[in-house]
């Protein structure tokens, strides 16, 4: 906002004082607007600091005013001192009055235009000064997080001021404002996509040592480049190593040689704590795609990596978040032949997303119930489940949900595949009681590898090996290790994408033969 103003006045040759002194009432109106919560005002205080290092003519002297800001700041809620967010932000200041100015000079000495300079510098020097911090406390660095703040830079202050505006003339009515906003779309829709292809790039979050040691580690780095990069035969020298570590680590971290495996059947993408199963149909570019994961970017990226084009059909096993939150990302620029949903039509709220998400997309709802037969070229399902769809209640844990998963047996060049859902105890009963056949090469872990699940379920399977889609560090302790334990020692080949990453089923397997499992690696990072 404070950019927007100063872009405008600057326009009309205002004197930098009165610019800065009308971006510091926009900078006001903007907390009153967006409610003064600590992380609003503490920005708020932020930019003042760099308003008026403006003000000023000098950034140099911004550096008293930031530690007049922060002292104030502490005085009025001692919290903050111990606030990660509040550090952040405090490094992030200092960066823009300290490092960014010098850097946008250097750029624009070699004849770089100055709104470019500065969108370069602005998000480098922040990610710079900020890094030895969210090392410390995440133990984690992203070297994506660079380009991710360069590629967002363009739509944030048309997001942001647009939002504004739309804001400010609603009392003037609902046109100007639905204007307002509808022009901010493209922004906000870029802002999003950005941020999902940069989560789902493998390797954008790598492990650092964290605590005290991992942060000061990485800060004696930062500076050591800071410092030799002044040299001009060192930054030579930097720029050299760099440019290697991308082309060696870049390709084999987005698409790994070997990637997709030759002849592959049926692969489960490491999409988190959730299950995203893609098979192949036989038609090149067409498979059909059983969930979608919790969110847009990793089922989009996984997709990406197979080179799907074409979706013949998506099940969705359940409407439960970690099967159905990734759908419109599976979904985006595919053609799909439909959406389809077991009898258990609850969450109602979920159903409508997905309803509202396929509409979108062009693909019809279709029903999915238990007797059914699907068939194409190099892929048949059968559809063997729910039996007894129990009744949804408010206030249900979930289990009747799980419970009412569609169960489907898919048989492929590579094998029988049993995909289980979520199916807990109950549901598996009388899956066993139908006497349906349950017998496959492949088993995909019901719920994630969940305790619920019975031995005599397992018999029944009598799987050759085991998948199972999970999230690393989850909180519900996914999968049982005593399960897992029992079917290693039954002699199954047990595969985890918390793990190995995507996981491919491949070949034609003779009699006796062991099936081919192959990991592709680079699993999601663990959640902090």
């Amino acid at each position: 906002m404070a950019g927007a103003v100063l872009a405008l006045l600057r326009l009309l040759r205002a004197d930098p004082r009165l610019a800065a002194g009308v971006s510091a009432a926009a900078v006001l109106g903007f907390v009153v607007l967006a409610r003064p919560s600590p992380s609003v005002v503490r920005a708020a205080a932020m930019a003042g600091v760099v308003l008026l290092a403006l003000a000023m003519g000098r950034g140099r002297s911004a550096v008293p005013a930031l530690a007049a800001a922060v002292l104030v700041l502490l005085l009025a809620d001692p919290a903050l001192a111990v606030d990660p967010g509040f550090a952040l932000s405090v490094l992030a200041t200092a960066a823009l009055v300290l490092i960014a100015p010098g850097w946008s000079d250097a750029l624009q000495r070699r004849g770089v235009p100055r709104w470019v300079a500065e969108a370069l510098t602005v998000p480098a020097a922040a990610f710079l000064a900020t890094a030895p911090l969210i090392a410390g406390l995440n133990a984690q660095v992203s070297p994506v997080a660079v380009v991710a703040n360069l590629l967002a830079v363009p739509a944030v202050a048309p997001a942001t001021v647009l939002g504004v505006l739309a804001a400010v003339v609603s009392p003037l009515g609902a046109p100007p404002a639905q204007a307002c906003a509808w022009v901010a779309g493209p922004a906000v829709w870029w802002l999003v996509l950005v941020a999902d292809r940069a989560a789902a790039v493998p390797g954008a979050v790598l492990g650092w040592p964290g605590g005290l040691p991992g942060a000061v580690l990485l800060g004696l780095l930062v500076l050591g480049l800071l410092w030799f990069g002044r040299s001009p035969r060192w930054r030579a020298l930097l720029l050299a190593v760099a440019l290697g570590l991308a082309l060696v680590l870049v390709p084999t971290r987005i698409a790994p040689p070997g990637w997709p495996p030759p002849a592959w059947a049926v692969v489960a993408c490491d999409v988190g704590q959730g299950d995203a199963i893609v098979l192949a149909t036989g038609r090149p570019g067409w498979v059909v795609l059983v969930d979608a994961g919790p969110d847009d970017g990793p089922v989009d990226a996984c997709l990406d990596r197979l080179g799907v084009q074409r979706i013949a059909l998506v099940v969705l096993s359940h409407l439960h978040a970690d099967h159905v939150g990734g759908l419109a990302g599976a979904l985006r620029d595919r053609a799909v032949g439909g959406v389809a949903v077991g009898p258990v039509r609850e969450p109602g709220w979920a159903l409508r997303e997905v309803a509202g998400t396929a509409s979108g997309a062009g693909a019809p709802l279709v029903a999915l119930a238990a007797g059914r037969r699907l068939e194409w070229p190099a892929l048949t399902i059968d559809v063997i489940g729910p039996q007894h769809p129990a009744a949804f209640v408010d206030g249900d844990d979930g289990t009747a949900v799980n419970d009412g998963s569609l169960v489907l047996r898919a048989r492929t060049p590579a094998g029988t595949v049993l995909l289980a859902g979520d199916v807990e105890l109950a549901a598996q009963a009388d899956l066993l009681a139908s006497g349906v056949d349950l017998r496959a090469d492949v088993l995909k872990m019901p719920h994630h590898g969940s305790r619920y699940t019975s031995v005599a379920f397992l018999n029944a399977v009598s799987p050759r090996a085991v998948v199972v889609s999970v999230g690393a560090g989850n909180s519900y302790r996914h999968p049982d290790p005593g399960l897992i334990g029992a079917l290693e020692r039954a002699g199954a080949a047990v595969r985890r994408t918390d793990t190995a990453g995507d996981i491919a089923l491949v070949g034609r397997p003779a009699a006796g033969e062991e099936l081919e499992l192959v990991s592709r690696g680079s699993p999601l990072p663990e959640p902090r």
